[in-house]
């Protein structure tokens, strides 16, 4: 069982949905309430163990989707419970975008996201959208309900600033994602005004210097909880970001907080505990909350087969790739879904490591293990989006712990991959980047992007004597491809919509420009319609 994050959620979602859904302000979400008087308040919060099994509702409102498991009683309504599931999401919004990632699924406006042709009316966008802002208001309904208790239990003060923690993490989404939405942090029946990305930017920054305080010391929570290391991973990625969001240049506060993460006691994994030449492929392991992986994972999102069904998250990111002469069992579950694969433009980036080929020029192995492809059956171009077996499948990620068994759930149907959401060879690139950029030490950089190298290859023949930033760019995808980052990182050096393009972006076979409003969503139309607070985003 992956640890006991799984068992406050056990407790929690019996009813703890119904409290907050009725006590908290929906603003602008689609939900389906619960029976508010399945739990009470003074049930909830009476103790720090009923306010631990509460928190586990802030945590599950990132990686589960409703009442009944996998399907039944959805915590948002009006789109698949499944596909409404947040890591599920991130990789539709954050890689599907990219060069990273196509389907051929034809689900509504599911095409529009690789061919970047979406409107406000997207379900997808709009999913994205009311999970974030239900994380939100799970967070505000949390910490306004825990505050008497945590002046008076240490143990409970820890778990607020855990909620601050989720609640600034959904805001960086939403200010990554909409730029300019509601900032609401307190308990509230009116429709709440609409903030601006600056604003909403000091808002996360603010919270996350007090939250360094606040938070449990690196290393010292149980696993699947935030400490101290997941505030300065975030404050990494955001101000390593910062000119694209608020167009100021926190290079040297990237750096600074990069090498906090990387010095707070989470470490590079290195252990091949499966003996495959790589320690790259246990992080993406069903047993990666034990195989070593779990020092380098500052922040995973926990999935168990057994006690945390959901058709998105672990379950999702494993069968959804599996289709073709891929077989199921080789990969721990049931069956694949035949959806997502890649394109050339991911293959390539791995081109310098290309150890064969099988004739016809396109690469079948490499020297750099994180090329995790499979090409049995597949073809290297894409003509036909809709033909799983056109373009290349995805082998990262799979649900066989690392002594070859199959994950917790003995059907097959689950998966238990924790999802990283902050690692250690993140803080790496970002320092190296945010150091090319003028922030930190150049020779640092270069020491930290060949160590990621180093285990890459299991052996130094991969290492490079210099680096530049088309470099770190390119190793920011052969290292985090399909963990949801590749459409931010596309943003941050211009090359998302222009000046960069990738089969099938646009909607066209060799792809095209589109126009630069597409760097952020839309404000959904079912949220513009129901608060008349909310300006649409320019473009839309």
């Amino acid at each position: 069982m992956k640890l006991n994050i799984f068992n406050i959620n056990k407790i929690a979602l019996i009813g703890i949905f119904s409290l907050f859904a009725m006590t908290s302000c929906q603003d602008d979400l689609d939900l389906d309430p619960i029976d508010p008087d399945m739990v009470t308040e003074n049930q909830v919060f009476s103790n720090p163990q009923e306010a631990k099994a509460a928190l586990g509702k802030i945590y599950a409102s990132l990686s589960l989707t409703g009442q009944e498991g996998p399907a039944g009683q959805p915590d948002i309504v009006g789109i698949d419970e499944g596909t409404s599931q947040y890591t599920r999401l991130m990789f539709y919004l954050n890689e599907l975008t990219t060069d990273e990632a196509i389907v051929g699924w034809g689900d509504a406006g599911l095409p529009n996201l690789h061919a970047m042709n979406w409107g406000a009316s997207n379900p997808f966008i709009e999913a994205m959208y009311f999970r974030l802002a239900q994380t939100v208001s799970f967070s505000n309904s949390f910490i306004e309900k825990a505050e008497a208790l945590g002046e008076k239990d240490a143990e409970v003060k820890k778990f607020i600033a855990e909620a601050r923690f989720i609640r600034a993490y959904a805001y960086y989404n939403l200010m990554d994602m909409f730029a300019n939405v509601p900032l609401v942090t307190k308990v509230s029946l009116e429709l709440p005004k609409q903030n601006n990305r600056q604003e909403i930017y000091t808002f996360v920054e603010t919270e996350l210097k007090d939250l360094e305080v606040q938070l449990a010391e690196p290393k010292s929570n149980e696993y699947g909880r935030v400490d101290k290391a997941a505030a300065y991973a975030l404050l990494s990625r955001l101000y390593l970001n910062s000119e694209v969001y608020v167009k100021q240049n926190k290079y040297k506060e990237a750096a600074e907080y990069s090498k906090k993460a990387i010095e707070s006691g989470y470490i590079l994994n290195t252990v091949d505990k499966n003996g495959n030449g790589s320690a790259y492929d246990e992080l993406f392991l069903a047993d990666n909350d034990t195989n070593g992986a779990q020092n380098e994972n500052i922040f995973a999102i926990n999935f168990d087969g057994r006690y945390s069904t959901t058709y998105g998250g672990a379950t999702f990111i494993v069968k959804s790739k599996i289709g073709g002469t891929m077989a199921p069992a080789d990969y721990g579950v049931n069956g694949g879904w035949g959806g997502p694969r890649t394109t050339k433009a991911l293959v390539n980036q791995f081109s310098n490591s290309v150890s064969q080929n099988n004739g016809t020029g396109n690469p079948t192995a490499w020297t750099d293990k994180r090329a995790m492809f499979h090409t049995d059956g597949q073809t290297f171009e894409i003509e036909n989006v809709s033909e799983f077996k056109q373009g290349y499948a995805i082998k990262k990620f799979s649900n066989k712990k690392s002594d070859g068994t199959n994950g917790n759930n003995n059907t097959g149907e689950h998966a238990d991959v924790d999802i990283p959401i902050f690692r250690v060879g993140e803080m790496y690139l970002n320092y190296a980047e945010a150091a090319l950029r003028g922030g930190g030490d150049a020779g640092l950089a270069l020491t930290y992007i060949n160590k990621l190298r180093e285990r890459a290859y299991g052996n130094t023949s991969g290492n490079v004597a210099s680096i530049n930033l088309d470099f770190i760019l390119a190793e920011r995808s052969r290292e985090m491809y399909w963990e949801g980052t590749r459409r931010v990182d596309l943003i941050r050096f211009n090359q998302f919509t222009t000046n960069y393009n990738w089969p099938f972006k646009g909607g066209i076979a060799n792809g095209m420009n589109v126009d630069s409003h597409r760097t952020i969503y839309p404000i959904p139309f079912n949220a513009l319609a129901v608060n008349k607070n909310l300006t649409q985003n320019p473009g839309y």
